[in-house]
């Protein structure tokens, strides 16, 4: 979403002004004054002109200064609701690709499963889904209670942090995906770049079971500096594995919020897997 450029304050009035007073002196050094009196009534019809000029200026000025001041606080309100669309836009994202996604790969994962254990994995399946729909639709009700209430922000989930990494990988498989994680002590970390971190983790095992299948997958995060550094890699797609197409734009939501802390992601092909690297600075979300 392309926002609207910060208004700027332009004003040429006082340049505007100090031509006129720059004409004026020189229109005066060519008059010819006959006398003291002479002298004085032109000094004075001058000093009318310059007051009136300086006068107009800085009611100009004034008024300019407050249509830019107004322009400013449109485009703060304006870059505010952006924002907050955006935040409701990554949410629903999240919603949809980490609940009716499950629901979906879930259910093409056994569809072609035949005979005993074929029948075990489908009754399995579908306790999955059941799950995974009633847990959507209690985040759509929290959801839309939020955007339905007056007040302060209300946050839709608690900020994630570290600690809930090994979590979210267990969650994965749920997918399908069996990813291994290697951690180390990363000290002190500012929420906002923990929060930042699981987000890349989640949202990159959710693309790995959608695109791959049931494939075994890595999980790193490590301390880079003074940054967090975050790997999520797999080898490739499962023999057979129809890729199931999301929204679209989860890897550009990574990008945003890893974009907004300023942080990098890279997300590219290696041999048959695919690879997706986040680097967020602590700074930033301090």
């Amino acid at each position: 979403m392309d926002a609207s450029p910060r208004p700027t304050w332009r004003s040429r009035t006082w340049l505007a002004a100090g031509g006129m007073l720059a004409l004026l002196v020189v229109l005066l050094s060519f008059l010819g004054l006959d006398g003291p009196q002479s002298l004085a009534v032109v000094l004075t019809a001058a000093g009318i002109i310059a007051v009136g000029v300086l006068g107009w200026a800085t009611v100009r000025s004034q008024r300019q200064r407050r249509a830019y001041e107004r322009r400013l606080t449109e485009w703060a309100a304006d870059r505010a609701a952006q924002q907050e669309r955006l935040r409701i836009a990554r949410e629903l994202h999240d919603l949809a690709s980490h609940g009716l996604g499950l629901i979906t790969m879930r259910a093409a994962a056994v569809a072609p499963l035949e005979g005993v254990a074929g029948e075990a994995e489908r009754r399995r399946a579908l306790g999955d889904i059941e799950e995974a729909g009633r847990s959507a639709m209690a985040e759509l009700r929290r959801m839309l209670t939020v955007l339905r209430e007056p007040g302060d922000e209300v946050p839709l989930h608690p900020p994630a942090r570290l600690s809930d990494v090994p979590g979210i990988v267990a969650a994965a498989e749920a997918f399908g995906v069996r990813a291994s994680l290697r951690t180390e002590e990363m000290g002190e970390v500012p929420l906002a770049v923990q929060a930042a971190a699981c987000a890349a983790i989640r949202e990159a095992l959710a693309n790995v079971g959608r695109h791959a299948g049931p494939v075994p997958a890595s999980v790193a995060f490590e301390r880079d500096g003074n940054a967090i550094r975050v790997i999520v890699a797999d080898d490739g797609p499962a023999r057979g594995w129809q890729s199931q197409h999301g929204a679209g734009h989860g890897l550009r939501g990574m990008r945003e919020r890893v974009g907004a802390l300023g942080g990098t992601l890279i997300a590219e092909h290696v041999g048959a897997g695919f690879r997706v690297e986040a680097r967020v600075p602590f700074e930033a979300g301090a």
